[in-house]
């Protein structure tokens, strides 16, 4: 017969033993502690793999190139502070999270600066797919770190270097802090915060987890149970901070992906069934949202924005601004794959030659609107290229049409299309009540390429000398109040009969 106070050992009593003895027992944890000693610190070393991993970023996100950013984490300096700093916390070594900390932070403000230095003089200074992508961190972002950390302390602790080269891949420390350069260097505040709040959400992500999985494997075992509270509640603290608001941001992102769903159905409902969309823009962050479409069509809708804008509000539900650009083209069913077929079992090369003139005209026009280049609609047979121009910090219209000018000269026998932001049209000067002629014709260049009309309002001889002018260059231009000043104001009206 058993004493009263014995008791048998519970399911949890024989796993943790068997915890300790099988898998902490096999640790070195001095051989552990003195490589993560010897390699979170600041070094020469460390210095140059900084400078080398922030300058192949920053190229990367500019070409924008993922192959070339892929190289910039496989070098992944910032890992191993990091995961200093985490087995520091996990055993209460101040002077080890001292020293991980500063090494972290003073490689991360080189790598900042480098990565602006690098943008301030580069002729390319457009937000690209890559940079785009890593200025919304959301709740999938924290568990990538997370299970990516977990992944990185347990090669550390078991000696497994390849692991340590996929989590490198996997956690991309160094693109986000390029990407802060960016914001620095363009004076791009939403880039820099959004990019800023992904490296914080991997850095404390995987410093706290690399302290749970160092506690696991037996680290800090001498710290005392009012300590290991403490651990416990500076990590559930600290996750918990990361989790609400990037959980919160995941569920706008939802949002937002089933509304352009419901949009681009909606785009095409007052179409026929064979056009399709080349285009769509769509703006989430500016109230109302901008939404900008091409759509190819075999036959014009002249009443397309209305039924479109009328069918996307009873689905998202949201306030719009909506614009739908229409370029007509044949849509006979099935021509485009039988030319291709012809073409290629003819042996000719013309798919491959129209394939040379599309990625011959559309790289460079990307590069001047600061777009993809798959954002270029190119027409080979009429060797024209549309495209929309990517909104530039203070940019004024004669900007935007200078660009395209600039597009045009270099274009070589092509017809260049750019369409500016749907930006407010600036006054319009008038001397002795004669309205400034370049800027008419540059109101009346924008006019064409977003499809709208002009209201003009201001003096009246000079108001009425611009409406003929706009009209003679095809804008459909009304008279709005006159008024006195010096300049005429001009309003967008609702998009053009086509004509």
């Amino acid at each position: 017969m058993t004493d009263a106070g014995a008791r048998r050992p519970g399911r949890l009593d024989v796993i943790a033993r068997w915890w300790r003895s099988r898998v902490v027992g096999d640790v070195n944890h001095a051989a552990v502690v003195a490589k993560i000693s010897a390699e979170s610190g600041w070094s020469g070393a460390y210095l140059f793999a900084i400078v080398i991993s922030a300058g192949i970023s920053i190229l990367g996100l500019l070409l924008p190139s993922s192959a070339v950013l892929i190289g910039a984490m496989l070098i992944s300096p910032l890992m191993m502070p990091i995961i200093g700093l985490g087995f520091g916390i996990a055993t209460f070594d101040l002077v080890e999270m001292r020293r991980a900390a500063w090494a972290l932070l003073l490689g991360s403000v080189i790598a900042i600066l480098l990565s602006a230095a690098f943008v301030a003089v580069s002729p390319i200074q457009t937000v690209t797919s890559e940079i785009a992508i890593r200025t919304r961190p959301n709740l999938f972002d924290l568990l990538v770190a997370l299970l990516s950390a977990i992944a990185g302390g347990y090669a550390l602790i078991r000696e497994r270097s390849t692991t340590v080269t996929g989590v490198a891949i996997a956690i991309a420390l160094m693109p986000p802090l390029a990407v802060v350069g960016f914001g620095l260097a363009t004076q791009n505040w939403t880039v820099l915060g959004g990019s800023l709040l992904l490296f914080l959400t991997n850095l404390v992500t995987i410093a706290l987890t690399a302290a749970t999985v160092a506690r696991l494997y037996g680290f800090g075992a001498h710290l005392s149970p009012s300590q290991t509270r403490l651990q416990g509640t500076l990590i559930v603290v600290g996750l918990a901070a990361l989790a609400i608001p990037l959980g919160l941001a995941l569920k706008q992102i939802a949002v937002e992906s089933v509304a352009r769903r419901q949009i681009r159905e909606a785009v095409l409902r007052p179409f026929d069934a064979s056009a399709r969309i080349s285009q769509l823009d769509i703006d989430f962050d500016r109230t109302p949202a901008v939404v900008r479409a091409i759509v190819l069509t075999p036959a014009i809708v002249p009443t397309a924005d209305a039924r479109v804008l009328a069918a996307t509000r009873a689905a998202v539900r949201l306030p719009l601004d909506l614009h739908v650009d229409q370029i007509r083209v044949g849509m006979e069913s099935g021509a485009g794959e039988a030319a291709q077929i012809a073409a290629a079992q003819a042996g000719d090369g013309r798919a491959s030659v129209a394939r040379d003139a599309r990625n011959e005209i559309a790289e460079p026009v990307a590069l001047v609107a600061g777009v993809p280049a798959e954002a270029v609609l190119v027409d080979t047979g009429a060797r024209r290229a549309v495209a929309r121009l990517a909104p530039l910090p203070g940019a004024s219209l004669a900007t935007y049409r200078a660009i395209e000018q600039r597009a045009a000269a270099a274009a070589n026998g092509w017809s260049i299309e750019l369409t500016p932001p749907d930006g407010v049209p600036g006054p319009i000067p008038i001397t002795n009540d004669t309205p400034d002629a370049a800027a008419l014709d540059t109101a009346a260049w924008a006019a064409r390429r977003l499809d709208r009309g002009v209201t003009v309002t201001g003096p009246a001889a000079a108001r009425d000398a611009a409406v003929e002018r706009l009209a003679a260059a095809g804008v459909r231009a009304t008279a709005g109040p006159a008024a006195r000043g010096t300049t005429l104001d001009l309003e967008w009206t609702a998009a053009q009969p086509p004509r």
